[in-house]
C-alpha cells in the first residue's frame, strides 16, 4: 500500500507538471500565420520549406486536438446529419468537387476541418452504432506515426522493425489461442472479410493444393458449411473463390444463435450422400447480431470425424481471450485450423486491425507464393523469411501492426483485459435495465454472452395490442422511424435489423471505453422521447 501511495504521489506530481507545460505552451503560442497565399508547393521538399511545414502541421494538430475533445465531450452531437445530395450540391461553403488549380493551405486548413464537422464522432461515447468505436489515444498515435514512416509490408528490407513487431504480436496472439506449443502463422490483413477470405483459401490449397495451377475444374464439387447467424464474408468469400454461393450450407442454430453440432453432421452427411465434398466449417466466436458462441469442441469433434478444415471467425468475440473471467467462452478454439481476430473491435485498436491466424506454418507461403523476382529475391543479405508479401493475395499491404503493438505497450495485456471486463459489466447493465423498464422487451431472455444486447422498444400505442402479426408488422416500422429521427437529432446512434422472423430491433454493442452507465441511461431515455408518439 506505501508504494502504491507514493506511485500515485509521483504520478500525481507528474501530472501538474505536464498542465502546467501545457498552460506555457497555450500562453505562447499566440503566432495566427496566414495561409491564405500559401500553397502545397511551399511546404516540404521546397527549399526553405521547413518552417513553413511546421506552421502548417501544427495547425492541422490544433484542429485535430480540438476535434479529439469535442469527441469526448458528452455536450456534442455525435453526428450533424446531411443527405449526400447536400454534400454533392455544396453544404455551407463545403465543396467536394476537385479543383483544377491548387488550393491555397488557408482553403486546405478549412476542408480538414468542414471533414471533421460533418463527419461521425465514431470515439463519442454515446456512438454505439457499430462493433467497432472508441478512439484509443495510444493507437491514435501509432497510426500517426505509421503514416509518416509510409512504408510498405512486403519485405524486411523496407519495413524492419514492423515486419518484427508483425511476428511478435502473432505469436502473442497464437499463445493466447493455444498454439503455444506449434509452429504457428499468420498474417495482418485489410478487415474481417478478407481474413475470412484467407481462410477458405488455405483450407482448399491444403487438400487440393492443385488448385493453384489447375483452377476449380480439377476438383471436385466442394462444401463449405457456416452457422445461419454467421457472417456473410463467407458467402462472399464462396462467390470470389469461385465456389460458388450455392455450395455454402447455413447450419441452424438454436435460439440463443449458437450453431447445433447434430445440424451440422446431419448437413454433412446430407452433402456427402449427394456426392459432394465437404471441405470446411467455420464457427462464429460472437455473432454479429447477437453475440453468440459456437460450441468450439463440438464442432471440433465433428470436424475431425469428417476430416474438415475448422475456422473459428472471432472478429468479434476474439478479445475475450484476453479476459480471465470470460475466456472460457471461447473454450475448444485451440482446436481450430484457423482463426480470424479483429484487434480494431473489442481491443479498441484504430481501424483497420485484423489478423488470420493459421495453426499450421508454411501453408499460407505454399499457397500464395509467386517469387516475384523483382522483389523477393532468394540471396539478400538477411534472412529472407521475413520477407512477408509471399504469403499474401496481396502486394502492397499497410502497417496495421505498430498502433497495436505500441497499444499493448502502454496497457499491457490486464490492461485490454480490464477494458474488455467493463464492456461485458455494461452489457449486464443494460440487460437489467431493459427486464427493468416496461417499455422495452428483449429479443431474447437471457443474459448477454458478449456485450451485445438486443431489444425493442415498445410505444404506448403498441402496449396493450395482443402479440401477432398486426403488433409484428407495426413494431416493424416503430424502431427504424426512431433511428431517423435519433439520426436527426444526432445525439446518439445505435443500430437496428430485423433477424429471421423478428421484426426490426435494435442492437446496442459496447466497444468504447468512454462509455459509462449514465450513457446507457441516456440512451434508454433518448429511444422514449424520440418514440413516445408511435
Amino acid at each position: 500500500n506505501q508504494v502504491y501511495t507514493k506511485t500515485a504521489e509521483r504520478r500525481k506530481n507528474d501530472q501538474s507538471s505536464f498542465q502546467e507545460e501545457y498552460e506555457e505552451r497555450q500562453r505562447n503560442s499566440t503566432i495566427v500565420t496566414n495561409f491564405s497565399n500559401i500553397y502545397e508547393s511551399d511546404l516540404l521538399p521546397a527549399q526553405n520549406g521547413e518552417e513553413l511545414t511546421d506552421l502548417f502541421l501544427h495547425e492541422v494538430v490544433d484542429i485535430l486536438l480540438s476535434y479529439i475533445k469535442r469527441t469526448y465531450d458528452r455536450k456534442s452531437k455525435v453526428l450533424d446529419f446531411h443527405q449526400p445530395h447536400q454534400f454533392l450540391e455544396g453544404l455551407e461553403g463545403f465543396s467536394v468537387e476537385l479543383s483544377e488549380q491548387p488550393q491555397p493551405l488557408e482553403q486546405i486548413l478549412v476542408d480538414c476541418r468542414d471533414t471533421l464537422k460533418y463527419g461521425v464522432k465514431t470515439g463519442h461515447p454515446r456512438y454505439f452504432n457499430q462493433l467497432s468505436s472508441g478512439l484509443d489515444i495510444i493507437g491514435l498515435a501509432g497510426e500517426w506515426l505509421t503514416t509518416t514512416a509510409n512504408t510498405n509490408m512486403f519485405t524486411y528490407e523496407i519495413a524492419p522493425v514492423f515486419i518484427v513487431m508483425e511476428e511478435i504480436l502473432l505469436q502473442k496472439m497464437h499463445e493466447i489461442i493455444g498454439w503455444g506449443e506449434t509452429e504457428a502463422d499468420g498474417i495482418f490483413c485489410p478487415g474481417g472479410s478478407i481474413s475470412n477470405l484467407y481462410s477458405v483459401l488455405v483450407a482448399r490449397y491444403k487438400r487440393y493444393p492443385e488448385i493453384k495451377t489447375k483452377g476449380m475444374k480439377a476438383l471436385p464439387n466442394i462444401v463449405l458449411f457456416v452457422s445461419e447467424h454467421s457472417h456473410y464474408s463467407v458467402m462472399k468469400a464462396a462467390a470470389v473463390l469461385g465456389i460458388g454461393m450455392d455450395n455454402v450450407i447455413s447450419v441452424k442454430c438454436d435460439e440463443r444463435g449458437k450453431m447445433i453440432p447434430c445440424e451440422l453432421e446431419r448437413s454433412i452427411l446430407k452433402v456427402k450422400r449427394q456426392g459432394k465434398v465437404p471441405l470446411y466449417v467455420s464457427a462464429t466466436a460472437g455473432t454479429t447480431v447477437y453475440g453468440a458462441f459456437d460450441p468450439f469442441a463440438s464442432v471440433a469433434d465433428i470436424c475431425e470425424k469428417y476430416n474438415l478444415w475448422m475456422h473459428v471467425d472471432a472478429a468479434w468475440g476474439g478479445g475475450l481471450l484476453l479476459s480471465r473471467k470470460h475466456s472460457h467462452k471461447l473454450s475448444g478454439i485451440e482446436r481450430a485450423n484457423s482463426v480470424t481476430w479483429n484487434p480494431h473491435k473489442l481491443m479498441g485498436a484504430p481501424l483497420q486491425c485484423s489478423a488470420f491466424l493459421v495453426r499450421e506454418k508454411g501453408l499460407l507461403q505454399a499457397c500464395n507464393q509467386l517469387c516475384a523476382g523483382y522483389l523477393f529475391q532468394p540471396d539478400k543479405q538477411y534472412d529472407t523469411s521475413y520477407d512477408t508479401g509471399d504469403k499474401t493475395i496481396q502486394c502492397g499491404r499497410h502497417v496495421d501492426v505498430f498502433k497495436l503493438w505500441l497499444m499493448w505497450r502502454a496497457k499491457g495485456t490486464r490492461g485490454f483485459e480490464i477494458h474488455i471486463n467493463k464492456f461485458l459489466e455494461l452489457a449486464e447493465y443494460l440487460y437489467k435495465e431493459l427486464k427493468a423498464r416496461q417499455d422495452y422487451e428483449l429479443v431474447f431472455d437471457a443474459e448477454p454472452e458478449l456485450t451485445n444486447v438486443c431489444f425493442w422498444y415498445i410505444p404506448p400505442s403498441l402496449q396493450h395490442t395482443p402479440k401477432g402479426p398486426e403488433r409484428q408488422q407495426r413494431l416493424h416500422q416503430v424502431t427504424p422511424k426512431i433511428k431517423a429521427r435519433m439520426i436527426e437529432e444526432g445525439t446518439v446512434m445505435v443500430s437496428y435489423q430485423p433477424h429471421g422472423d423478428k421484426a426490426n430491433f435494435f442492437r446496442m454493442v459496447f466497444s468504447n471505453p468512454a462509455t459509462k452507465k449514465s450513457d446507457v441511461n441516456f440512451l434508454l431515455d433518448e429511444i422514449e422521447r424520440l418514440g413516445k408518439d408511435l
